[in-house]
């Protein structure tokens, strides 16, 4: 007989109304704490809302909650069970009224195991409590909506329009441009106010910083400075110095290009300095040797330093880095070396009357031969040396050459990837 009657209870269908106020009202306007279970204790606290906020659409969702129940009362069937109850969330909303919501929800479902539920709401909550009432595994048969002082439509963009404007008031990103610019323009109004700016009915200064301040944020946020002012700080806050050797390369090449470029205005300036007074394009085309050699002769001691900074910092890393370009480098150092003999004899040529014609009778010309065949044989010699020293010296740069064949093989079974 027991088992017969435990298994018309679990046969039964459990029917719960229940009604959701998402913002509390309830607790806050009525004073009553949620949750309710049962008729007596909706009316009461639907009456009570009803008498603190007649306009309350929370009230009469919960009236249209107890008439849905008193109609299912009078049509029920034999196997059904019909609940009404009421649960609340907080004035704040957001992620602690779910939370309140669904410990509410949890309380009522201990007590009265409902089988499906009919939601009654005033339509504006249904997108936050139906995943709440899924999440329990129990169906939802129906969904009643009620709406009383105004349509759903209105409702969601009163809605979106709270949500987006707690967004801009939230965010400091959104807050700097539609508050803290118009209230710098209420501030400077007020400042021109005090100082009788507005009495005199002059507000063209007013305009003026308006315009100013407008055009200044403008241009920040159309060139993105305020995103580079950021970036840099950034950096600087976070940057962290390059090892020695990559600092000591940096400087030397920085070095030797400010060198170049001195080098090259004393060379335009050691040409004004000795041509001068010459007027016509014939008269230029004519003293163009003469003024390359002046030219020459500017630049070639300090661009030659400055070459040799920029390739000695680089040797200095290579050796380092126990790379076999540094050899080549070397190399490189004292053909750069020599091609200032070799500029020097060159301007030499060209500071001659006639150098075509003079040819291999001019001593400055044949300064200038010997000088590029002694820098060909130097380089030569320095390959030659270089290479036995390389040969003698494979244990030392075996460390890197191994180093390049590994990356070598990661950038192989990447592209192969």
């Amino acid at each position: 007989m027991a088992n017969n009657e435990l298994l018309e209870q679990t046969q039964q269908n459990k029917v719960l109304i229940l009604c959701v106020d998402r913002d509390g009202d309830i607790e806050v306007k009525a004073g009553i704490k949620t949750p309710l279970l049962g008729r007596r204790a909706n009316i009461d606290a639907a009456v009570a809302l009803a008498l603190k906020d007649p306009e309350e659409p929370d009230a009469n969702a919960m009236f249209e909650a107890v008439r849905q129940y008193d109609r299912m009362i009078s049509e029920k069937k034999s196997d059904e069970i019909v609940e009404v109850a009421t649960i609340s969330g907080t004035e704040l909303g957001g992620v602690k009224a779910d939370r309140k919501l669904s410990a509410e929800l949890d309380n009522i479902l201990e007590t009265f195991a409902a089988t499906e539920i009919i939601l009654v709401s005033d339509g504006y909550s249904d997108e936050a409590v139906l995943p709440i009432i899924e999440s329990r595994h129990v169906p939802i048969s129906s969904v009643r909506r009620i709406v009383i002082k105004h349509s759903e439509s209105i409702e969601e963009t009163a809605a979106v329009f709270t949500k987006y404007m707690k967004l801009i008031a939230d965010t400091p990103r959104y807050a700097r441009i539609a508050l803290g610019l118009p209230g710098l323009f209420m501030l400077i109004f007020a400042i021109f106010w005090i100082g009788g700016v507005t009495d005199k009915l002059d507000m063209r200064y007013y305009g003026i910083v308006i315009a100013i301040c407008i055009g200044a944020v403008l241009l920040f946020k159309g060139f993105g400075v305020d995103r580079i002012a950021k970036n840099s700080y950034k950096w600087i806050r976070e940057y962290s110095p390059p090892p020695i050797p990559i600092q000591v390369s940096n400087y030397t090449i920085i070095a030797g290009i400010i060198c170049i470029i001195i080098s090259i205005y004393l060379g335009i300036q050691n040409v004004s300095d000795n041509l001068s007074g010459t007027q016509d394009v014939t008269g230029w085309l004519s003293l163009l040797p003469e003024a390359t050699a002046y030219f020459i002769k500017g630049i070639k001691v300090i661009g030659i330093v400055g070459t040799i900074l920029i390739l000695g910092g680089r040797s200095l890393m290579l050796y380092f880095e126990r790379c076999p370009s540094l050899l080549r480098t070397i190399a490189l150092i004292v053909e750069v070396a020599w091609v200032s003999i070799i500029l020097d004899c060159a301007a030499n040529v060209l500071q001659q009357p006639r150098p075509i014609e003079i040819g291999f009778q001019n001593t400055y010309f044949l300064h200038f031969i010997w000088s590029i065949g002694i820098g060909i044989l130097i380089w030569v010699a320095a390959i030659v040396l270089f290479s036995i020293v390389n040969m003698s010296s494979k244990k030392f740069f075996k460390k890197q050459e191994g180093e390049n064949d590994k990356k070598d093989k990661e950038k192989e079974a990447s592209s192969n990837l």
